[in-house]
């Protein structure tokens, strides 16, 4: 994506997270509503099949374009379902990455270019097995009949009616909440907000202003790490300097409150979602320490540059809240 293409997408965003929509967009909006509406009545009595691979499937996805949090929440889950012995799959489109619809395992030496920044990011960070495919239903058989996974987790695809799913979850981001309430293109939303009242959990990147019941989690900066090697420094190290800011991700706006929460200057890199840059250009404008976040880093592992680093995060969630989901999941995987 061009930067110019880039500095448009950025401003229908801020439309889309404003009070009031653009009025000559509503009836575009109307009109998308309606083919929602009919994909999901076709589902729902059994025009549109649905698929089931002979595991349960858990999906997190949101009702909203842009970064909400999933991936880090499809990886908690991941790694807590492994403390139980259960072998997990993490089903992913592979967004940014050229894998189609053939299925592709992907691992932590996999190609970014094939396999797309998430889900390598998730193989990196997890133990499950990670398979990129644009099919989710033929991504969810290679994952039982090749794999042998025990249970799947998708990285989005809560509009993928063809799988069948045993468990909704949705992300939504607590700081920008649904935005001005739209369909696309007057707004943010890919359903109407009514679909939050059919999901099993709802849980919110940050605390939200939502009208419905909402969970909560936090994504707390860990140590920083280098982008290819192995020194660890605390964030605190950057209090009060000035930093390149390298976020290829939904929601840039919140790696960089973050950077300033922590007293650091940061001088944002425009990129779009799954977009990378030159390191080496970025340090000829300017030789700035260089700070990213851990799904830009898969990018750079085996290029980086000096002084170049990333925050990987912890995500924490009350103990009640993790206690209704672990539960939950867990009967999942003892009904299989």
């Amino acid at each position: 994506m061009s930067r110019l293409s880039n500095s448009f997408a950025r401003r229908v965003e801020a439309v889309w997270y404003a009070d009031k929509p653009i009025a000559l967009l509503v009836p575009l909006a109307w009109l998308f509503r309606l083919v929602v509406w009919v994909r999901r009545r076709a589902s729902a009595v059994g025009l549109l099949r649905r698929h089931t691979c002979g595991v349960p499937v858990v999906i997190v996805g949101n009702i909203t374009v842009g970064g909400a949090g999933k991936t880090p929440l499809v990886g908690w889950i991941a790694n807590r379902l492994r403390k139980d012995g259960c072998r997990v799959g993490i089903l992913s489109r592979g967004y940014g990455g050229t894998a189609g619809d053939t299925p592709t395992l992907v691992s932590r030496d996999s190609d970014v270019a094939e396999s797309g920044d998430e889900a390598l990011l998730l193989a990196h960070q997890t133990d499950a097995i990670v398979c990129v495919c644009a099919d989710r239903v033929a991504g969810a058989r290679m994952l039982v009949e090749q794999a042998g996974v025990d249970l799947i987790v998708c990285d989005d695809g809560l509009q993928h009616y063809r799988l069948q799913r045993d468990l909704e979850i949705v992300v939504v981001d607590g700081s920008r909440g649904l935005g001005n309430g739209q369909l696309l293109p007057a707004g943010p939303l890919r359903e109407p907000a009514a679909r939050l009242e059919e999901v099993d959990f709802i849980f919110t990147n940050g605390e939200s202003s939502l009208d419905i019941e909402s969970r909560p989690f936090t994504l707390c900066p860990d140590r920083v790490r280098s982008v290819s090697g192995d020194t660890v420094r605390d964030l605190s190290d950057f209090r009060g300097q000035r930093v390149w800011a390298v976020a290829g991700i939904g929601n840039p706006g919140r790696f960089l409150r973050m950077l300033r929460d922590h007293g650091i200057l940061p001088e944002p890199v425009d990129l779009p979602d799954h977009g990378s840059v030159s390191l080496d250009a970025l340090r000829a404008t300017e030789t700035l320490p260089i700070l990213m976040t851990a799904k830009d880093a898969v990018k750079y592992r085996t290029g980086g540059v000096e002084d170049s680093w990333y925050i990987p995060v912890d995500l924490v969630m009350s103990p009640a809240d993790e206690g209704a989901l672990t539960g939950r999941l867990k009967e999942l995987y003892a009904e299989d």
